[in-house]
């Protein structure tokens, strides 16, 4: 069977490979060793709050379970509208919303829908793997800048004018960032997409952690400069709903018609139980909950970041959101007898029985020096995972 050039084109998501790989290595050493502890998925350990999951528990007894509208249910996108209003002070009317089968949804909407054959989207390196797969699966490239530490791993409005060419599309930002933390500031942003506008360019910005940002400095959304910026966001992060596979997206008024005819062809609508179910998530309840469970993201990274230096690692720049530590593993890998973070992952997982990320998903300037380590787990995890490392000598 002939597999096509664009799935061919397609790189493994090695998070997921080295995920099934401890998964594989826990069950085999189950017996007579501790147990693995995984630091390697970017999941929160809460699941959705009460009233969410009765939400969704009411939906199915009552028969709420046929299609939306293919744009998502109309008090949904009214709700996020407030949420917008209320914790960010900004104005996004529902009428601008899309809500998706998954921030991988708004993502696939927005690249079909703005990206032609051979166009170029500038993204920061390391970012977020399936961010390009994106670009690329609507026959598009993804040019990859470096990014440094001093930039906080992140494109400056500089490095997008320098790099613009005549294939460019746009860009395709993520604050705050996966696999780093850091989000863009928000001056150097309005600057990014100033440039982006005056060559006639998109600016796009994945913000599905933004309800998980620690300072006041950076915790705004993009939405806040124009309403020509596209943002697409989640309910899997700050609002703990992974599995139930449930984003929206905020565009242009102008660019819903087209997007609304690709939602209706290609996913007809979102899961109808999880939108309903998503309803509660505004309730009053649910919202102290989501702060309250912030503040434990923030206690973690706050305690494990100094833990993982006195461990041997180096973490150039402390994230200021989501969950993840992006952390220079050459000297400790040297001690191990191993190059490169690939190599040391796997005898992280053989010596340490601890599962952690590599850096190849994430791009190619000096990525192989780095793991992503998940502060999404438990702080006891966390304080485990600190004492095997200081363990490895």
């Amino acid at each position: 069977m002939k597999i096509s050039a664009r799935a061919r084109a397609i790189e493994p998501f090695y998070v997921m490979e080295v995920a099934k790989a401890a998964s594989t290595l826990a069950r085999e050493a189950a017996h007579g060793r501790e147990p693995m502890i995984f630091l390697n998925i970017g999941e929160p350990d809460f699941t959705a709050p009460p009233p969410v999951q009765e939400a969704a528990a009411r939906a199915v007894r009552e028969g709420r379970t046929q299609y939306t509208e293919a744009l998502g249910l109309p008090a949904l996108r009214e709700r996020i509208s407030h949420w917008y209003a209320r914790r960010f002070g900004i104005d996004v009317p529902a009428r601008r919303i899309a809500v998706t089968a998954g921030a991988s949804a708004a993502l696939q909407l927005a690249c079909l829908a703005l990206i032609d054959a051979g166009d170029e989207i500038l993204m920061p390196d390391p970012s977020y793997a399936c961010n390009r797969h994106f670009v690329s699966a609507a026959d598009g490239r993804a040019v990859l800048i470096p990014a440094s530490a001093g930039e906080r791993f992140q494109l400056s409005a500089a490095k997008v004018e320098a790099a613009w060419g005549a294939r460019t599309r746009g860009v395709l930002l993520a604050s705050p960032s996966n696999p780093t933390g850091t989000s863009i500031a928000p001056d150097e942003l309005r600057r990014i997409h100033e440039a982006v506008t005056r060559r006639g360019g998109v600016t796009l910005i994945d913000e599905i952690y933004l309800g998980l940002s620690y300072e006041e400095r950076y915790g705004h959304s993009a939405l806040a400069i124009d309403d020509q910026i596209i943002s697409i966001n989640s309910f899997s992060k700050y609002f703990n709903m992974t599995g139930w596979r449930l984003g929206w997206l905020v565009v242009p008024e102008a660019l819903m018609p087209a997007l609304e005819r690709l939602a209706q062809n290609l996913f007809i609508c979102a899961s109808t139980v999880a939108q309903y179910a998503a309803l509660a998530c505004f309730e009053e309840q649910s919202l102290s909950e989501y702060e309250r469970r912030r503040g434990e993201f923030k206690a973690r990274r706050d305690w494990f970041i100094p833990q993982l230096e006195h461990a041997g690692f180096q973490v150039p720049v402390v994230p200021d959101g989501a969950f993840y530590a992006w952390a220079d593993c050459s000297a400790l890998a040297a001690r191990l007898g191993v190059t490169g973070s690939w190599d040391f992952t796997f005898e992280l997982m053989r010596r340490a029985h601890l599962a952690v990320t590599p850096g190849r998903d994430f791009g190619n300037a000096d990525t192989g020096r780095f793991v992503r380590f998940s502060t999404a787990s438990s702080m006891a995890h966390l304080r485990e995972a600190i004492e095997r490392l200081r363990s490895l000598g």
